[in-house]
């Protein structure tokens, strides 16, 4: 068996909280506990949102909670002829079209059933003739795709998960304001570094049938996926920014020993959602 390789990737757009700590920490102890490696990547190809503190403070975060990765910190906006590549490649496989629609426009041409995720509509795919001369971002035309590669699938924790990328519909592989989406960059730089094993929280798992599908036209190696469940605040939300959860850098600054929130995030000591994703084996 090939050595284990993970990696833990932020973004660099605020400061990591305690729910970035748990994965961070599953990332680190899967490989460790194998005899692996692991890489620490910055995905800071949003350069609207990305700042260098962040980048300063992550790294210092980690140390904190006696968190140490292998070789050099990656820096997604440092490869992005990597992206162009694949961009290049798919689109020669007539697969990708421009799509010009706003924000506003999208949001208002979406539609799903009650409880389903909406789909984009498709709206610029028939297109003849595009402007590209005007602002536009690049989209993968899913049924295409999927007939190109016919059924895929993937494991997580050991389990076999068949794949359904058209669940997730015509996705953005380019934006407007940026060279590439999530979906192209972590598919490209996770192939590229070698990741063996991606381990991620649970909100990423929907994410991953795109990826396994990019990973098929790219003809990219396959890892294994370990999604964990996501940790919950005393009143059941999941731990994120937007709802308050406490940032790493200031139990850090308090003095707090980071050592020892990293041993109680490892014993469960700390509320964390039974949320798992489901399928069939």
């Amino acid at each position: 068996m090939d050595p284990v390789v993970t990696r833990f990737a932020p973004s660099p757009t605020g400061r990591l909280h305690v729910g970035h700590a748990y994965s961070a920490i599953r990332a680190h102890d899967h490989a460790r506990s194998r005899g692996g490696r692991l890489l620490l990547r910055i995905e800071d190809i949003d350069g609207t949102r990305s700042r260098p503190e962040h980048v300063a403070a992550i790294l210092l975060d980690l140390a904190w909670l006696g968190l140490t990765w292998d070789g050099e910190v990656i820096h997604q906006s440092r490869r992005l002829d990597r992206y162009a590549a694949a961009l290049e490649r798919l689109r020669a496989m007539g697969l990708l079209y421009p799509c010009f629609c706003t924000r506003a426009e999208i949001a208002e041409a979406m539609s799903a059933p009650h409880g389903a995720a909406p789909l984009y509509p498709g709206t610029c795919r028939a297109i003849v003739e595009p402007d590209l001369s005007r602002p536009h971002a690049w989209r993968l035309d899913m049924a295409a795709a999927v007939a190109r590669t016919g059924a895929l699938e993937w494991s997580d924790a050991g389990r076999i998960v068949p794949g359904d990328p058209l669940a997730l519909g015509d996705v953005v592989l380019a934006r407007k304001d940026a060279p590439a989406s999530y979906h192209l960059a972590v598919t490209v730089d996770d192939a590229a570094q070698g990741v063996t094993d991606v381990v991620r929280g649970v909100d990423l798992f929907a994410a991953t049938h795109v990826h396994r599908l990019l990973q098929a036209l790219l003809g990219l190696p396959v890892p294994r996926w370990h999604h964990h469940a996501l940790l919950t605040g005393a009143d059941g939300e999941r731990l994120a920014k937007r709802h308050g959860a406490p940032a790493l850098a200031v139990l850090r600054e308090r003095g707090e020993d980071g050592r020892a929130l990293a041993e109680r995030l490892r014993a469960g000591d700390f509320p964390k959602a039974a949320v798992v994703p489901t399928f069939t084996s």
